[in-house]
């Protein structure tokens, strides 16, 4: 027989805070009263049956700063049944991963009465977040004090107090002690080690533990690229003809890293629980409006907004929106280009030696504005997605990435592109790629490392400067933690970390045959990154709420996009050189064939393997360049009348 709550006393004189609820300072009472009402009240009568309690001083007492203040916890019975409600995957004693119940708890691995770490706290503060979104209203037509906000039944009150301004935030407390040991293993003493993903995961839960795993996979993936290009880098560079065969390696690395990196979080996702943890059913965003109405889905009243507005949105505004900004960056590149052109003829007049540095000028200016541009462009995708009013938070997040990720792919690769299969200048293409790489990590190592760090110092002066003001000691009470956590900045997600390891990514798969050291300038990026961002997330920022993942998400997708056109341009920049060529100087259709083989080889039925199961796998995208690179060939013989002067195959856009 299922257990509920209703059968158990979860109640406690005393809780560990583990949530802050921040109110706005002109809140009504009543307010506050209905809503602790609703946290408290028993699950039978539409509560939360957790526990709730103003933020006291050292004095148990109530002061301006903290009179809307507030802390939620919940009992240890309460703790294990919501992790049966959310469904989380633990190990059992016999080595299977199963869904906990709290009617065979003792058959968990480490589970025991008087254990209070069988939870994890990250997992404890996901359960209160969950419980907490999923009070919802009962007949009540509005929030009590404002009529404004309007109810509805099955609406969210937690969603719909921080829409109407009513509540200011919500955040999980740190644990200080747990903080202090994650930091001495992670980045206070740096030195060439592993991180600890699993304590990771642990603190901050799998989302931010995968973004860090995969940052650790991808900086050590990067290191034969960086130990093969550097001698390739100081024998060969000159000529810059020959780089057959650090393409040809390209080739295989941008493929296999991504395949190895799905099997490797398969392996800690199964490990952690959450490759087996199902999916819940998907709420409606926070910023979803529309008709009240009767969802024919799931049967709740809930905002309607008709399909083929938001398609309206999207292919009226949106998409001509997104090309337009498009033209614009092609537009500013060939600005790029003039100055390129200006800078070199000034160089020939002269050919004095601060016109050379002049050279570089151009790339870096054009660097500078690829940076800015992406940067604005972010904000205006953000509100165009949120007004195309998507009901789900992850169509939210997929229309938002793919926007993104093509203004980014163009803006940031376009000019690359551009000189390597139109204006065919290797020298060229190489000092580009030099500068936009560099360039773009100096500019993220100052907002990611440096700026975070001054961060961090203006925040201990401002720390021990309240702390004298209270007149307490440094390590006092859970009181002066609130008060100095509530002011820190909110961490807004690994997009924007991702989106940087995407587009180095592009710089390293790309283009590296012509400048074998960005994968060296990658790794050292990369080694800087991972305690900047552990920084940012230990010290900068208010700890974010757990979130299970089973993988990277759309992020594998995009990566795996990216691996492809790596692999399109690679066999295209083999097919330019004149080792090549000079293989086929009659016809260009057997090397298109050569290419096309490379392809074939490449995109093969793969095997992989979980455990003992055989899984095998043909990528549809794969078949469609193989069926691109086919219908070339018989065009060949008018494309080689077309391009006579040129010796080389002429890449197609």
């Amino acid at each position: 027989m299922k257990v509920t709550l209703s059968a158990l006393d979860t109640s406690e004189s005393s809780f560990m805070p583990l949530v802050v609820i921040e109110f706005a300072q002109d809140v009504k009472e009543e307010t506050k009263e209905w809503l602790k009402n609703r946290i408290i009240a028993p699950k039978k009568d539409g509560g939360a049956q957790l526990l709730f309690r103003p933020l006291l001083n050292k004095y148990e007492q109530e002061t301006l700063e903290n009179k809307n203040l507030y802390l939620v916890g919940a009992s240890k019975i309460r703790m294990l049944l919501g992790a049966e409600a959310v469904g989380l995957v633990k190990e059992c004693n016999d080595n299977t991963m199963r869904a906990f119940t709290y009617r065979t708890r003792q058959n968990f691995k480490g589970f025991d009465d008087t254990n209070d770490d069988f939870l994890t706290m990250a997992e404890c503060q996901f359960i209160i977040k969950h419980e907490l979104e999923n009070l919802r209203a009962k007949d009540e037509k509005m929030i009590p004090g404002y009529p404004q906000a309007k109810l509805y039944p099955g609406k969210s009150l937690l969603r719909r107090l921080l829409t109407s301004g009513i509540v200011i935030q919500v955040f999980p407390l740190h644990d200080n002690e747990a903080l202090k040991k994650l930091e001495d293993t992670w980045y206070t003493r740096f030195a060439l080690k592993y991180q600890p993903i699993d304590s990771i995961r642990g603190y901050f839960g799998e989302t931010i533990a995968l973004y860090f795993g995969f940052l650790e996979y991808f900086t050590f993936a990067l290191i034969p690229m960086a130990v093969i290009g550097l001698p390739y880098y100081l024998f060969v560079w000159e000529d810059y003809d020959k780089y057959v065969i650090f393409a040809s390696f390209n080739l295989i690395w941008s493929t296999l890293i991504l395949e190895v990196w799905k099997r490797g979080c398969a392996n800690m996702t199964y490990r952690w629980g959450t490759l087996l943890m199902k999916r819940k059913f998907e709420e409606p965003r926070p910023g979803f409006h529309g008709v009240l109405g009767i969802n024919s889905i799931t049967g709740k009243e809930e905002p309607l907004y008709p399909s083929y507005k938001r398609q309206l949105r999207i292919y009226l505004v949106s998409l001509p929106f997104v090309c337009l900004c498009l033209y614009f960056s092609l537009y500013v590149m060939m600005i790029y280009f003039d100055l390129e052109v200006w800078a070199l003829g000034l160089h020939e007049n002269s050919g004095s030696e601060w016109t050379s540095v002049l050279l570089y000028v151009p790339s870096i200016i054009y660097a500078i504005v690829i940076e800015i541009m992406n940067r604005l462009y972010r904000y205006a995708a953000e509100f165009l997605t949120s007004w195309e009013n998507h009901r789900l938070e992850s169509a939210y997040q997929n229309h938002l990435i793919l926007k993104v990720l093509v203004f980014n792919f163009l803006n940031c690769f376009a000019s690359l592109f551009y000189i390597a299969f139109v204006l065919k200048d290797m020298k060229l293409l190489r000092q580009s790629l030099a500068t936009l790489l560099i360039t773009s990590q100096i500019l993220n190592q100052i907002v990611e490392s440096l700026l975070p760090y001054w961060l961090q110092r203006k925040h201990g002066v401002r720390v021990k400067r309240k702390v004298q003001a209270l007149k307490v000691d440094i390590d006092a009470t859970l009181y002066e933690q609130v008060i100095l956590e509530k002011e820190m900045g909110t961490y807004l997600g690994t997009f924007d970390d991702y989106l940087e390891l995407f587009l180095q990514f592009g710089y390293v798969s790309l283009f590296s045959c012509v400048y074998p050291l960005a994968a060296a300038f990658a790794v050292l990026n990369n080694f800087t990154e991972v305690n900047s961002d552990a920084l940012k997330m230990c010290r900068v920022f208010k700890r974010p709420f757990s979130e299970p993942s089973a993988s990277i998400g759309v992020w594998q997708l995009a990566f795996e996009t990216m691996s492809v056109i790596s692999v399109v341009t690679n066999c295209a920049l083999i097919g330019m050189s004149p080792q090549v060529n000079a293989i086929f100087p009659e016809s260009k259709a057997d090397l298109i064939l050569i290419v096309v083989a490379v392809e074939i080889g490449r995109n093969s039925p793969e095997r992989y393997y979980l455990g003992s199961i055989r899984l095998w796998r043909t990528s549809w995208s794969h078949i469609q360049l193989l069926i691109v690179h086919a219908c070339l060939i018989p065009c060949m013989e008018q494309f080689d009348r077309i391009y006579l002067n040129y010796n080389c195959v002429y890449p197609l856009t």
